[in-house]
Formats: C-alpha cells, structure tokens, sequence
C-alpha cells in the first residue's frame, strides 16, 4: 500500500487521510470523511499518484456497487409490480355458496349405495 507524500495543499492532506482510512479497511469513515467528494489535485507535484489512483479505483468501485444495488432494487419492485398486476387481471376463485355444500352428497351416489350396503351387512353381523 502506497505511503504517499503529500504536501501541505488542503487536498492533498485531506488525500492523504482518506488514504489511511482506505487503507484500513474503513470505507465507511472514508465515505463519511468526503471519498465520494473527493477530486484528485493536480496541482502538487510531490503528490503520490499511485495513493490518488487507489483513492480514485476505490471511488469507481464503490459506485458501481451503489448502482449495481439501485438496479437489483428496481429490478424487485419491477417483478413485484408485474406480479401485482397479473394477479389483478385473473379472475378471482368463485366463492364456495354454503347452500351448495350442503346439498351435495359427500360421496357420488355409487359409493354412496356401496357404503350403506356395507353399513346393513355389519349391522346384520352385529345382530347375530
């Protein structure tokens, strides 16, 4: 990881601190600190341009995960949408009518007579 002299230009020194957070791992405090803020001086010649390359790479690379989210997020409330409105256009499920259960037999008419056939031999053996 490059060290980077930075000379005592503004920002220069503010590079040379979002340096140390990039280099440590802490994206969050560099985000906090202004990395997203941050344009490159090209002013100073004593700057280190390998650290202003990995602070600019960090930039890209933290915008493009930023966009590659919006998108996946877009994307969901896309398909959510879809699915919505084509649940809205099928036809909704005829309610069952209570009346209509209560007048169906549970069982079709033949397995019905088989049922009460079955019923009469066993209380025929019981009777014995």
């Amino acid at each position: 990881m490059p060290s980077g002299t930075f000379p005592t230009c503004p920002t220069c020194e503010h590079a040379g601190h979002l340096l140390a957070l990039v280099a440590a791992d802490d994206l969050d405090a560099a985000i906090e600190a202004g990395l997203m803020a941050y344009v490159p001086c090209r002013t100073c010649e004593g700057t280190d341009r390998d650290a202003i390359d990995l602070l600019v790479r960090t930039q890209a690379r933290l915008r493009d995960a930023w966009d590659a989210r919006e998108r996946y997020r877009l994307r969901n409330a896309r398909l959510a949408r879809r699915a919505a409105e084509r649940d809205a256009r099928r036809p909704a499920a005829p309610q069952p009518d209570a009346q209509a259960a209560q007048r169906k037999p549970a069982l079709p008419s033949a397995a019905a007579d088989i049922l009460a056939r079955a019923k009469a031999k066993a209380a025929e053996r019981m009777k014995r």
